[in-house]
């Protein structure tokens, strides 16, 4: 059975809405963070998101030619799942749109054969993961930000849990790793 792997930027404070380019750490080296991101890709066969993520995703990533991180190439590549009532062409090679029942689609997912299928950005489908309690594992790249508001990945009652710390990687841009897995 394959994992569903949420993984997220965040803030000190929880904050995942990006909108306002907090994850930018300026000149900071993050080779050891691309390196990670690398690792994570390896593990991993698919990819799923959100609509509007997807739509975000698929307006940028094919179109960079010169991508050092290889994130480019890894999404080309990759099994992409969209979950999304309105989408009819996904236009981007290896995509399928997921329709049914939200929970039925990824328990489907999971049961097939492969490597772990990563959640990521896509906010109102991670939600609607952690309350239908779909997620194995959360990794967290908690940024040295602070912004006091904004959307946070656990905003409810729905989202309460207890985690199991797997892993702590702290990087040398002050961004740090943490995986959890859900009990």
């Amino acid at each position: 059975m394959r994992d569903l792997i949420v993984t997220q930027n965040v803030t000190l404070d929880g904050v995942i809405d990006a909108s306002e380019g907090w994850f930018d750490v300026g000149d900071a080296d993050q080779s050891d963070v691309i390196a990670a991101i690398g690792e994570q890709s390896a593990a991993a066969d698919a990819v799923l998101l959100g609509r509007v993520t997807f739509e975000e995703m698929r307006g940028f990533w094919p179109h960079q030619t010169d991508d050092p991180t290889g994130v480019s190439d890894y999404l080309d590549a990759v099994s992409k799942y969209v979950v999304s009532r309105t989408l009819d062409d996904p236009a981007w090679q290896h995509t399928t749109v997921l329709r049914g029942p939200l929970r039925d689609e990824i328990e489907t997912l999971k049961a097939q054969s492969g490597k772990d299928i990563v959640a990521t950005g896509s906010m109102t489908l991670v939600r609607e993961l952690i309350a239908e309690r779909l997620v194995d594992e959360y990794r967290l790249f908690v940024y040295p930000v602070v912004l006091g508001r904004g959307r946070r990945l656990f905003e409810d009652e729905a989202a309460a849990a207890r985690f199991r710390l797997v892993e702590t990687r702290p990087f040398t841009s002050g961004i740090v790793l943490l995986r959890y897995r859900a009990d």
